[in-house]
């Protein structure tokens, strides 16, 4: 790393705040929109390839794209031409070197190791902040969004796009309304991994492949230990399955699947976590994992009492790692009504209703329960779009009217960009539903479930020191160390 890059970092560092730094000229990003709301906002792309490019291509219908950066030359370049002016990178932190006068607001949606490093960087610099989901690698970094994203009073949203459909939102009211009642347990699956994962089907291969020039491989690797390249093994899907790059099967979708039932019930830290997983290593995530988070009271309404989350993934012995049929009341399964029921170790939604017969009958490879004294609240797909409410007399739709407190958006993705940008010109950030103060916690929550897969034992969390209590194995988790040369602490 060159001078110039450590001399920076020691200047943004304690003698920052002493000077006053992130409050002058510019750098008052965090306000610029509020005051000048007729001025078009500009923003920086970090990763825009794959999933970065809707996020940065969305964002640009509603702001000046100035800045794109991605390790890979060959997509930086397509985006390029698309964004004609806009200047290109390959390495983050020359982005913020040589642009911080220049931008407003980023999007960042980098592999998940590389996720906190920009985010938090640019929002020390009154930047505002889209990331995608998972909102972070580690636990503790989840924290220090949060906690960032408050301190700076910069506008945040993670890429969590279910969170903008009404839906969602109104089953988030209902069960707040006392529809189940008192809430006891909330189950939540996925088909994932469906990337290679686990040794039986991945490990670390010998020997290196030439970078190409089209790569740049320290940039990729970032905050990460250095390894060998290897063509296809980690750039650009495989990633998503090893320790040091991604966050497996939980971190990939339980910041969907699991976004309603948390926001319904106002979950925060779990007390105790515990991983039933198969083929733990310290090299990739597992094959399967069925993990059972336990919750204390939180308040005096029915959905805030204590209550056990149980996560699924993967599969053994050629089946899904599922709820069991005994948590949904009724007779199963039926022809002539909307109904869910498990059969041939499957769980299967019909719905006669549905204008698409491809869709009346599906397996639900991906849902959730959230299980109360006075029925089930059902959401057969990833985002928590749909709601039904499962009784012994029928299953219900209960979803399908607008959110009648909560503001209607149902734009998905390109809905939670258009939320994000009003919320940096009105300066409110509480406008983006899934900003960093209840992402950062969700992402938290969630992490803690790898945490315990590490562990391999019931894991006793301290929320207020961001620790296991009784797991130095753990505690390795929560906390990870950043390479030399990309050490965040020193920009703080």
């Amino acid at each position: 790393m060159s001078e110039h890059f450590t001399d920076r970092r020691a200047f943004l560092g304690s003698s920052a705040a002493a000077l006053g730094y992130f409050f002058t000229a510019d750098a008052l990003s965090a306000v610029r929109a509020a005051d000048t709301p007729s001025e078009k906002l500009r923003v920086a792309g970090i990763g825009v390839g794959g999933k970065g490019d809707g996020d940065i291509n969305q964002a640009s219908a509603l702001m000046q794209v100035v800045a794109l950066c991605d390790c890979d030359r060959n997509t930086l370049g397509k985006q390029a031409q698309r964004h004609k002016g806009a200047k290109t990178f390959t390495d983050f932190r020359r982005l913020f070197d040589e642009m911080e006068k220049e931008f407003d607001a980023v999007t960042v949606s980098t592999a998940d190791h590389t996720h906190a490093w920009p985010s938090i960087t640019a929002m020390r610099m009154k930047k505002h902040v889209y990331c995608q989901k998972p909102l972070t690698q580690s636990v503790s970094e989840a924290r220090l969004m949060r906690e960032t994203a408050k301190k700076f009073g910069v506008c945040t949203q993670m890429g969590n796009q279910g969170s903008a459909a009404d839906g969602l939102r109104r089953g988030v009211e209902l069960v707040q309304d006392g529809l189940l009642g008192k809430v006891t347990e909330i189950h939540v699956w996925t088909n994932r991994p469906i990337w290679p994962q686990a040794p039986g089907v991945m490990k670390r291969p010998d020997g290196a492949d030439p970078v190409p020039d089209s790569l740049d491989w320290e940039a990729w690797i970032g905050p990460a230990p250095m390894r060998p390249y290897k063509k296809g093994v980690y750039h650009p899907f495989a990633w998503r399955g090893w320790w040091d790059f991604g966050t497996g099967a939980l971190g990939d979708m339980a910041c969907h699947t699991a976004n309603m039932a948390f926001r319904a019930c106002e979950l925060a830290s779990p007390t105790t976590i515990e991983a039933d997983a198969t083929d733990v290593n310290d090299e990739t995530y597992p094959s399967s994992a069925k993990i059972h988070y336990e919750y204390p009271k939180r308040g005096d309404k029915p959905h805030q009492g204590a209550l056990s989350f149980w996560w699924y993934e993967g599969k053994r012995g050629g089946k899904n790692v599922l709820p069991a049929p005994s948590l949904v009341p009724g007779e199963g399964e039926h022809k002539d009504k909307v109904c869910v029921y498990f059969k041939d170790d499957k769980w299967f939604f019909f719905d006669p209703n549905e204008k698409n017969p491809k869709r009346q009958l599906r397996q639900v490879s991906s849902g959730s329960f959230i299980i109360g004294e006075k029925g089930v609240l059902f959401s057969p797909d990833d985002y928590g779009a749909e709601a039904f409410m499962v009784t012994p007399d029928g299953v219900k739709k209960v979803s399908d009217s607008k959110p009648e407190r909560l503001p209607s958006n149902n734009k998905g993705d390109s809905g939670m960009k258009e939320e994000w940008v009003r919320a940096i010109k009105e300066g409110k950030p509480e406008i983006a539903y899934s900003n960093f103060g209840i992402a950062g916690m969700l992402t938290e929550a969630i992490l803690l479930g790898n945490v315990a897969i590490r562990a391999g034992k019931k894991v006793e969390f301290d929320a207020a020191k961001v620790e296991c209590k009784n797991s130095k194995e753990g505690n390795q988790v929560i906390k990870r160390e950043y390479r030399k040369g990309w050490e965040l602490t020193e920009r703080a």
